[in-house]
C-alpha cells in the first residue's frame, strides 16, 4: 500500500516508520528540514518538503499536524488526492472558531475523501520502540476504517474499528484537558484519590458532551475514551499532564509551552471545549476550571477549591 504521512513530529515519524517497516511504500512531509533530514538518514521513508508531492498517488494519507493546522493542510492537499484515497486524522483537538471536531474540518476541506480518526492510548515514544498498543480507527465509512485497520495494524499495534466518530473525536480531544487538571492535582500534592476522582468525573463530562452531540456514551468506556484518558492523566510522557504539574508549581504558561517545545493540545482545546459546552448547555466544571486557570482567571488551588465547593448531588446527574 502507498502511504503518506503529513507531519514529522514524534507521532508522525513513529507511524511512518512503522508503515515502512511493514513493507508499505511510505512518504512523509514536514516544514522542518532538520526533521526530514533525520528521517532521511534512516533510509526507509521517502521525505518531501512539498505536501502536494508527498500525497500524490497515495492510497492512505495520515494527517499528524497540530489541530490548528488541519484545515489548512487538508485544503492544500485535497486537489492532489488520488481517487479513493483515505484521509486519516491522527491529531486530537477541536477547531477554534467553529468548535468543530477534526473529522468535520477535514470533510469540509476535502469532501471527496472518506475520513478516519485514529485515536487511543498511544505515546509515540513507545510506538517507535515497538511496544504493544491498541487504538481505534473510527469512520462513517466502514470500508475506509477497515482499510486503515488492515494497512496500519501490526503484531504489536492493534487497531479496532468504530463507527462512532463523534465519541472518538471528543474522547481524544477532551482527555487532554482533563490531563492538565490531573497534573495540577498531582502537583499540588492532592494524592491518588483526588486523581482518580478527576479522571472519573472528567470522563463523565466528556460522555455528557459526546451524548449531546450524537455520540455513543459506551465509546467513552473504550480505548478512545477511558484508555486514552487514563494514559494521558497518569503517564510520565504526557505533555498535558506536564503542563498541569508546572502550573501547580507556579510556572507561567508561556514559559511552560516554550520549555516543552512540543504542542500540548489541551492548552488550546480547553478554551474551545468550554465554549462548546456552554453552547450545548452541558455542565463541565472540570473543563471550565482548566480553561479559567489557563486564562489566568484562577490559580490551580482556587480551581480545586471551587470544584470542592460545588453542590453534592447524584453521581449520574
Amino acid at each position: 500500500m502507498r502511504v503518506a504521512v503529513l507531519g514529522a513530529g514524534a507521532w508522525g515519524t513513529a507511524l511512518a516508520s512503522q508503515a515502512a517497516d511493514e513493507g508499505h511504500d511510505t512518504s512523509i512531509w514536514d516544514r522542518d528540514p532538520v526533521a526530514l533530514a533525520r528521517i532521511r538518514a534512516g533510509g526507509t521513508v521517502q521525505t518531501f518538503d512539498d505536501a502536494v508531492a508527498a500525497v500524490a498517488q497515495r492510497a492512505i494519507v495520515v494527517m499528524v499536524v497540530p489541530s490548528e493546522a488541519i484545515r489548512e493542510a487538508a485544503t492544500r492537499i485535497a486537489p492532489a488526492l488520488a481517487p479513493g484515497a483515505v484521509l486519516v486524522c491522527a491529531a486530537k483537538g477541536l477547531e477554534a472558531g467553529t468548535r468543530y471536531t477534526l473529522d468535520r474540518v477535514i470533510h469540509e476541506a476535502a469532501p471527496a475523501a472518506p475520513v478516519v480518526l485514529l485515536s487511543g492510548p498511544s505515546f509515540a515514544r513507545e510506538i517507535a520502540a515497538g511496544l504493544p498498543a491498541a487504538v481505534v480507527a473510527a469512520s462513517r465509512d466502514a470500508a475506509a476504517a477497515d482499510t486503515v485497520q488492515k494497512t496500519l495494524a501490526t503484531d504489536r499495534f492493534r487497531i479496532y474499528t468504530s463507527d462512532d466518530v463523534v465519541g472518538v473525536a471528543l474522547g481524544g480531544a477532551l482527555k487532554n484537558v482533563i490531563a492538565i487538571a490531573a497534573g495540577c492535582s498531582d502537583g499540588l500534592g492532592f494524592g491518588n484519590n483526588a486523581r482518580a476522582a478527576l479522571i472519573t468525573r472528567g470522563l463523565h463530562e466528556i460522555g455528557r458532551m459526546a451524548t449531546r452531540m450524537g455520540g455513543d456514551p459506551l465509546t467513552l468506556s473504550g480505548l478512545a475514551g477511558l484508555g486514552d484518558l487514563v494514559l494521558t492523566c497518569t503517564g510520565e510522557l504526557s505533555r498535558n499532564r506536564q503542563v498541569g504539574l508546572a502550573l501547580a508549581a507556579g510556572e507561567p504558561l508561556a514559559a511552560i509551552t516554550t520549555r516543552l517545545g512540543q504542542v500540548a493540545e489541551g492548552v488550546g482545546t480547553a478554551h474551545i471545549a468550554d465554549e462548546l459546552a456552554r453552547e450545548l448547555g452541558v455542565d463541565t466544571p472540570i473543563i471550565s476550571q482548566v480553561a479559567a486557570v489557563l486564562a489566568g482567571r484562577r490559580s490551580p488551588r482556587q480551581a480545586v477549591a471551587d470544584l470542592l465547593a460545588r453542590h453534592q448531588g447524584s453521581e449520574r446527574a
